[in-house]
């Protein structure tokens, strides 16, 4: 079964679904579990691993950093900076933070958690710093709408900007109207957080709808797995659902061999309509 991929700059080629890990860290008696999970996935091939100083407070970078030792040259490292720490010498000391908790001396893809503080100048100027200095490989965003990219792409060195993760699934899907077609016209891939509106009150009434358990029912799936196949099928997207368990891992992994046809997807649009107009870019 040919499975999704998707190419990041200088040719990075990952699956078309990572392992999120927002919420890992949390307890202490549940890290041998997000440790395994972690690892189950990266044998099954999820190599992108996604988490952000944010998460537990590094705690998710411990748990990621545990799962990846020994095997680290296997996996594309993405980690996430607060805005508050996004420029100058306390990006430098955040970023160096990370490497730390991570147990690595390099992030393939360091990101910009939110817009804040610091201007989207002084942050590429850290983001270059960086780079020089071999602590990061490729930098990116998140959660920037449409305006904060054209303001990004109008800065000298902006236009480097590796990828922008954002939140999208088939009820939210505000980002078709301008950010994702923008973004597949630079071919910079969009990271898909939440992909199965994970932090959402939608996820009941997804998980739950009649069309997507009609169409899982006919691939012998899940409706998780079919939310996943919805995601990915757009060009250039990457999904990082949450991987707490080796059970999950594994179901979200074979939702990579799910390819749906010009007649589901259209049931699913038909389903989940996006939006006719510009809304405002979703974010939890």
């Amino acid at each position: 079964m040919n499975k999704k991929t998707v190419t990041f700059a200088d040719q990075i080629v990952v699956p078309a679904i990572g392992q999120g890990t927002w919420y890992m860290g949390e307890k202490a008696s549940q890290r041998s579990e997000e440790v395994n999970a972690l690892r189950a996935g990266i044998d099954l091939g999820l190599t992108l691993i996604d988490t952000a100083e944010m998460y537990a407070d590094g705690g998710a970078e411990e748990v990621v950093g545990a799962a990846i030792k020994g095997q680290r040259d296997k996996v594309c490292l993405v980690s996430k900076v607060y805005p508050w720490n996004a420029g100058g010498k306390k990006g430098i000391a955040a970023c160096e933070a990370s490497l730390r908790r991570l147990g690595t001396d390099r992030i393939d893809l360091y990101l910009l958690h939110w817009r804040g503080n610091y201007g989207l100048d002084e942050t590429v100027e850290l983001m270059e710093t960086l780079q020089q200095q071999g602590k990061i490989g490729h930098w990116g965003v998140s959660n920037l709408d449409y305006e904060d990219m054209q303001a990004l792409w109008q800065l000298q060195g902006g236009r480097v900007c590796a990828t922008n993760q954002v939140l999208y699934h088939l009820a939210s899907r505000g980002i078709e109207y301008d950010l994702l077609p923008w973004c597949q016209q630079q071919k910079m891939p969009v990271m898909a957080y939440c992909p199965l509106a994970q932090a959402g009150r939608l996820r009941s009434g997804l998980l739950n709808h009649p069309a997507v358990n009609e169409i899982a029912h006919i691939h012998h799936a899940s409706p998780a797995q079919i939310l996943l196949a919805w995601v990915i099928h757009h060009q250039g997207v990457i999904a990082i659902p949450k991987a707490s368990s080796v059970k999950h891992v594994e179901e979200n992994a074979r939702a990579l061999e799910i390819t749906l046809n010009a007649g589901e997807v259209s049931q699913l649009n038909a389903a989940f309509p996006a939006p006719g107009r510009k809304v405002p870019l979703d974010v939890v």
